[in-house]
């Protein structure tokens, strides 16, 4: 849980901050749909090189970013070993029963694992670097056009920003109530994997009783505010396009452009 970072918000004065959230928010979806276009190793290895200028611009340290990779590391582990060995074709490398290691097996492993780690990356550097609350003033923004078809735009803004708001707010009561678990003798490591599920129980009760009182007097909160949706509301913080903002996407739309050419 110590690993989880969606949702936490580094401060800082650095470029990548600087930028309009909705320009991050664009470009980071743009760079996950490039990701797919890098299929070889050279596409990859030119990806990796511009996520570690990425990285360095933002300046947030890296171990912010490996954190994400640990949070991720069984799906990221299970994915790039049923790639390594259940894909057929190529030369084959390595055959025990049904386990067969092929050349074609490691590539695909390979292209798995760097999409992984770059797409995590990605999502990482846009939640490190902007706050939870600009983020959904960006999607709101973004999704404005579809209130001419009656799409309720300020409400998924605002879920999104409560959502993103109280993740790390869940996480902390998670390990508060793991660490209150563990002091009565509860050891969520021991047993088969039907045993350990069994051993969440005792987290994911109270887990819920306090997310249902928590969301009940926010919304009671909200209420004695006088909440009324979107209709007639300003925003507090005011999102401000620039020239930087243009550059930035017009460099993604570039670095996409280079992949789409460099791909087998």
């Amino acid at each position: 849980m110590d690993n989880m970072i969606l949702g936490r918000y580094i401060p800082g004065n650095s470029i990548v901050h600087r930028l309009d959230p909705r320009s991050k928010l664009v470009a980071m979806i743009l760079l996950i749909m490039i990701v797919f276009w890098a299929n070889n190793p050279i596409t990859n290895v030119i990806l990796f090189v511009v996520t570690g200028i990425f990285v360095a611009l933002s300046e947030v340290p890296l171990s912010f970013f490996i954190k994400g990779l640990r949070s991720m590391f069984f799906l990221i582990a299970f994915t790039t070993l049923f790639q390594l060995f259940f894909i057929s074709g190529g030369d084959v490398l390595f055959e025990m029963g049904f386990i067969k290691i092929t050349s074609h097996g490691i590539e695909q492993a390979g292209i798995i694992f760097c999409r992984f780690v770059l797409i995590i990356f990605f999502s990482t550097l846009l939640t490190l670097t902007t706050m939870p609350l600009s983020l959904a003033t960006a999607v709101e923004s973004l999704l404005g056009p579809l209130k001419r078809f009656k799409v309720p735009v300020h409400e998924i803004g605002l879920m999104l920003s409560m959502s993103l708001r109280f993740v790390p707010t869940l996480m902390d009561d998670t390990i508060r109530i793991m660490n209150a678990q563990k002091a009565r003798g509860v050891d969520f490591g021991e047993g088969n994997i039907i045993q350990k599920v069994k051993a969440m129980i005792p987290i994911l009760i109270p887990l819920f009783a306090t997310s249902l009182k928590r969301a009940d007097s926010l919304a009671t909160a909200m209420e004695a505010r006088g909440y009324q949706g979107g209709n007639g509301r300003s925003q507090y913080r005011q999102l401000n396009w620039m020239n930087k903002d243009s550059v930035a996407l017009l460099l993604v739309c570039v670095l996409g452009l280079i992949l789409f050419l460099l791909k087998s």
